[in-house]
C-alpha cells in the first residue's frame, strides 16, 4: 500500500514483540526479589495484565487515549473502539510510514506493562480479584488520560511537553500510583521474630534484568516509530544510560556498605533505563551518559525520603521507576538538543516538563487513592495477615519451587 515502509514496518513489528516481553521479563524481575513464599503472586499479577489491559485497550482505551482531542483532556471514545478505522492504512498524525494497526499494537504493549510496574510495591498484601478491579479502573483513568495529554495531542503536548518514550506518561504515572497504594494498603505482615528474607532467586531477578534491558531497546527506539538515525540515537542512550547507572549505584552502594550486591547492580541498571526514557530521543549520546549517572544517583539517595515517608514500598519501585522518569523528563529540558529531535533546552522547556511531571504525579496518587477507596466499599483489599505470614502463594494453590519434593524422590 502507499504510503508504508517496509523497513519501518519490520522494525515496529520487532520493536512491539520486544515491549511485550518486558512484562514476563519484570514478572521474573520481581518474582526473583520477592520472598519464596509470594513468587507466584508476584508473577500472576504481571502476567494477568497482558489479558486484562489488552482487551480494554480494543474496547475503548486506545480511542480516549488516541482518538481525536476533546478539549485537551481526552480523546474521543466512539473513534477507534472495537478497532474500527485501525487498519492497514497508515495515520499521518502518528506514523505516516506503517500501518496504524502497528501504533495500536506498540501502545498497547506500553499500556499493559504500566500497572504491572506497580506491582513490586504492594507485593503480598493485595486480593487478587481486587487487583484486577483496581488495574482495570487504574488503566481507564489514569493511564489512558495521563496517555492522551502527552502523547494523543492533549493540553501538555500542546504546551510543549515531550516524552520520547514514558517516562512521564508510563514511569511517573506507575511510580507515585505505586507509592499511594502502598500507603494505602498499609505495612506488609511480619511474624513473630521474622527477619526481612532474603530474595528468593537473584540468578531469576538477573534474567529478569537482562531481558528487560534487551527489551527496553524496543521500548525506547521504538518511539521513533521508523529504522531511522533517530531510533539508532535512542537505542545507543539506553546502552549508555543503563551501563553507567550500573556503576554509579554499586559506586553508592560500595561506598556506604563497604561491599558491593549483585541485586544493586541489577536494580541500579533498571534505574537508569528508567531515567533514560524520557529523554532518549531528544538528547547526544554524551548526555545520556550524564542522564544515566544522575539517575541512579537521585534514585539511590530517593530511599532518605523513603525512609521519612515510612511507606511500605516492598520493592521500592517509586525510587527506580518515579523518581527515575521525573529525573530523565526534566533533564530534557537541560540536556535536549535540537540536532536530534527538534527539542532543545531551554528554561521555558525545563518549566513545561516541570509542570508535566507534577500533574501526572498528583492526578496519578490522587485518582489511585480514590480507586482504592471506592473498591474497599465492595470489599476488602488487604489479604489476611495470616495468609500474609504463609505466603499469597497459597491462595494459588501452587509453589514456585518443589526442589524438596524433587529431592526426595531422587533414588538413594
Amino acid at each position: 500500500m502507499q504510503g508504508i515502509n517496509a523497513g519501518d514496518t519490520a522494525f515496529i513489528l520487532l520493536c512491539t514483540a520486544l515491549v511485550l516481553m518486558m512484562t514476563p521479563a519484570l514478572a521474573l524481575f520481581y518474582g526473583g526479589l520477592v520472598k519464596q513464599r509470594d513468587v507466584l503472586s508476584v508473577m500472576i499479577q504481571n502476567f494477568i495484565c497482558i489479558g486484562v489491559v489488552g482487551l480494554i485497550w480494543v474496547f475503548g482505551g486506545f480511542s480516549l487515549a488516541f482518538g481525536p482531542d476533546i478539549a485537551g483532556t481526552i480523546g474521543e471514545f466512539g473513534s477507534y473502539f472495537g478497532m474500527y478505522e485501525v487498519g492497514i492504512a497508515p495515520n499521518p498524525v502518528y506514523a505516516p510510514n506503517i500501518p496504524f494497526i502497528m501504533v495500536f499494537a506498540y501502545q498497547m504493549m506500553f499500556a499493559i506493562i504500566t500497572p504491572a510496574l506497580m506491582t513490586g510495591a504492594f507485593v503480598g498484601r493485595f486480593r487478587f480479584g481486587a487487583y484486577l478491579f483496581f488495574i482495570t479502573a487504574w488503566t481507564v483513568l489514569v493511564y489512558v488520560p495521563a496517555a492522551h495529554w502527552v502523547w494523543g495531542g492533549g493540553f501538555l503536548a500542546k504546551l510543549g511537553v515531550v516524552d520520547f518514550a514514558g517516562g512521564i506518561v508510563i514511569h511517573t504515572s506507575a511510580g507515585f500510583s505505586a507509592l499511594a497504594t502502598a500507603k494505602y494498603l498499609g505495612k506488609r505482615r511480619v511474624a513473630s521474630g521474622e527477619t526481612e528474607a532474603a530474595p528468593a532467586s537473584l540468578p531469576l531477578v538477573a534474567l529478569g534484568a537482562g531481558l528487560l534491558w534487551f527489551g527496553w531497546f524496543g521500548f525506547n527506539a521504538g518511539g521513533a516509530y521508523a529504522a531511522d538515525a533517530l531510533a539508532a540515537y535512542a537505542f545507543t542512550n539506553t546502552m549508555l544510560a543503563g551501563s553507567i547507572a550500573m556503576l554509579v549505584w554499586m559506586f553508592w552502594e560500595w561506598r556506604e556498605t563497604k561491599h558491593p550486591s549483585f541485586s544493586g547492580v541489577l536494580v541500579g541498571a533498571v534505574a537508569g533505563l528508567a531515567t533514560i526514557t524520557p529523554a532518549s530521543g531528544y538528547v547526544e549520546p554524551i548526555a545520556a551518559l550524564a542522564i544515566g549517572a544522575i539517575g541512579a544517583t537521585a534514585c539511590y539517595h530517593a530511599k532518605h525520603v523513603q525512609r521519612w515517608l515510612r511507606i511500605d514500598d516492598t520493592l521500592e519501585v517509586w525510587r527506580a521507576h518515579g523518581v527515575g522518569g521525573l529525573t530523565g523528563a526534566l533533564l530534557i529540558g537541560v540536556l535536549a538538543s535540537s540536532h536530534i529531535n527538534q527539542v532543545s533546552a531551554s528554561l521555558r522547556q525545563l518549566g513545561v516538563q516541570l509542570l508535566a511531571v507534577t500533574v501526572v504525579a498528583a492526578y496519578s496518587s490522587l485518582v489511585t487513592l480514590l480507586i482504592l477507596k471506592g473498591l474497599d466499599r465492595f470489599g476488602t483489599l488487604r489479604v489476611p495477615e495470616a495468609i500474609q505470614e504463609e505466603g499469597l502463594d497459597t491462595m494459588l494453590g501452587e509453589r514456585a519451587f518443589n526442589l524438596w519434593e524433587m529431592d526426595r524422590t531422587l533414588p538413594k
